[in-house]
């Protein structure tokens, strides 16, 4: 069974950030049925969590890897479940290196163009396709595009994950390749403690990606930085320190 403890641990933590936070408007855009989508946890420390979409892939993921360990970083991983079928070592590899896996859908399908029983389907052969190959359920949910909507909302709830989007101004764009020196400035620039950082893993080449992260990290780094999984991040939150 899913670990139905933590997850209730979670969800009553957001629901007592979104009740208490100045940063409420950036941690929910929008909610149903009392679920909230998550952008950006109130932290003191200097902590930001990096997710990777659309992998794994067994190139580009491995060599994320390896400039996350460089800077001891970790990380949370969006992994699509037709992929994970295809490379399960480099989600165990994600794994034993302490970083995060959560639920980005089976196929990657458009939102707005599947039914809701469809998107049950996703779900939850992608929860189990990760139990399978890391011993555990994901806590952690990322609609394909960002795209959520009051059917993707009921069907998360039912599922028992909770919604997280990225923190604004965090998408990096690396998915439009648009150059290192643009996807560094996009992130370093904007930064702040809590954030939630967008990149990705698989996809088109990803190279830049990879060159980017490690001067992204190089830099936030010297400015009292570290990089943390999204649940981390959630249990460091000074909303429940009262």
């Amino acid at each position: 069974m899913r670990n139905s403890l933590l997850y209730k641990l979670m969800l009553v933590l957001f629901t007592f950030i979104l009740s208490t936070s100045p940063y409420a408007a950036e941690i929910s855009s929008a909610s149903t049925s009392n679920q909230h989508i998550i952008r950006r946890v109130p932290v003191k420390k200097k902590i930001i969590a990096l997710t990777f979409d659309d992998g794994p892939h067994p190139v580009y993921t491995r060599k994320i890897m390896k400039v996350l360990d460089k800077y001891q970083a970790k990380a949370t991983f969006f992994v699509v479940g037709e992929r994970a079928q295809y490379y399960p070592s480099v989600v165990q590899e994600l794994k034993q290196k302490g970083h995060e896996i959560a639920n980005h859908t089976f196929s990657h399908p458009r939102i707005n163009r599947i039914s809701s029983s469809k998107l049950l389907e996703e779900i939850q052969k992608t929860d189990d396709i990760i139990h399978s190959l890391t011993g555990e359920f994901p806590a952690l949910f990322r609609s394909p595009g960002g795209m959520y909507n009051p059917m993707v909302l009921d069907a998360v709830k039912k599922k028992h994950l909770v919604p997280i989007l990225w923190s604004a101004h965090q998408d990096s764009r690396d998915w439009a390749n648009p150059g290192i020196h643009r996807i560094v400035r996009q992130v370093t620039e904007n930064a702040k403690a809590g954030n939630i950082i967008l990149m990705h893993d698989s996809g088109v080449n990803r190279t830049q990606t990879v060159r980017a992260l490690d001067q992204i990290l190089q830099i936030l780094s010297r400015e009292g930085y570290s990089f943390v999984t999204i649940s981390e991040l959630i249990s460091q939150s000074d909303e429940d320190r009262g």
